[in-house]
């Protein structure tokens, strides 16, 4: 016996869990083949360097086996920071960036310009075949002015229409778009675009088989501990008592008019973990909190 037998038996375990790994995999693989995921990829996922690694490891592993993948980007904190070395303090109502036209400037020129661009840049250090879009590329985006509940938001758009036949032509094609979430309405004015409910408007014209939102949280939580499924009745009555705010509630009412329009399931999982894409859409268990309309 050598003395390097216990190496060799920690050797044969990893072996054996990843294999177990693989095939816990399989039928999931099978069963999604040729599916539309949207992804709407925000949140610490995107501002750690290691996480946004294991997202552009995990995209193009989805993409491999055969998933086409649309992903929808935020990018928020990238605009508060240059407008504010810029000297233009955001104003945030209803939870959405007031947008005036040099602020306008900034999103376009962060979100279009730099964002989307490092994040193709990764995706294709990987061999994804991922081409970076914002709405006004072939007028992959119309909207319409938004309306504010609490005073006028300025040019931040409501999704009127999606042109799916671009998309599907990219997909088709096995290009993989990463969009960020910037609009143009009928006169060529290009308009900010909440990134949540860009995501759920891309999903609903391509009734995807999912949309998955990669944020801060672990999910839904209630009573301490973190919700597996959850339908529209239970997400309504959380909301009601509080258990849902903030910045989930957007998130809750977007994925839920998205499975009114035929997505399939929405999925909401935290980007900190490392590979939780992988982890909620090819174990039994997730890692998440997954909507379901029934």
């Amino acid at each position: 016996m050598t003395g390097n037998y216990p190496q060799v038996i920690e050797s044969v375990l990893s072996i054996k869990e990843k294999t177990e790994v693989l095939i816990e995999a399989l039928p999931y693989i099978r069963r999604y083949e040729g599916t539309i995921f949207v992804i709407k990829y925000g949140g610490a996922a995107m501002i750690d360097e290691a996480l946004e690694e294991t997202f552009s490891q995990d995209v193009t592993i989805l993409k491999k086996v055969g998933i086409r993948i649309v992903i929808v980007h935020g990018g928020g904190k990238d605009v508060t920071e240059i407008a504010e070395k810029l000297g233009m303090p955001s104003r945030f109502i209803d939870g959405q960036r007031f947008t005036d036209e040099g602020m306008m400037e900034v999103v376009q020129m962060v979100l279009a310009g730099k964002t989307n661009k490092d994040i193709v840049a990764r995706i294709n250090r990987h061999d994804g075949d991922a081409v970076g879009l914002c709405g006004i590329d072939a007028d992959l985006l119309r909207v319409k002015k938004a309306s504010g509940k609490n005073g006028d938001l300025g040019l931040v758009g409501e999704i009127t229409r999606v042109n799916v036949a671009y998309l599907k032509l990219l997909l088709d094609n096995n290009i993989m778009p990463v969009i960020a979430p910037i609009g143009v309405n009928e006169s060529g004015q290009a308009h900010n675009i909440n990134a949540d409910v860009a995501a759920a408007s891309i999903a609903a014209a391509l009734k995807s088989e999912k949309l998955v939102y990669l944020s801060d949280v672990e999910g839904v939580m209630a009573q301490g501990g973190l919700i597996n499924s959850m339908n529209r009745d239970r997400a309504h009555r959380l909301i009601t008592e509080g258990t849902i705010s903030n910045g989930m509630i957007p998130k809750i009412r977007s994925a839920f008019t998205a499975l009114d329009a035929g997505v399939n399931k929405v999925h909401l999982i935290d980007g900190r973990v490392t590979h939780s894409l992988l982890l909620e859409i090819f174990t039994d268990a997730g890692v998440g909190t997954e909507l379901v309309d029934s």
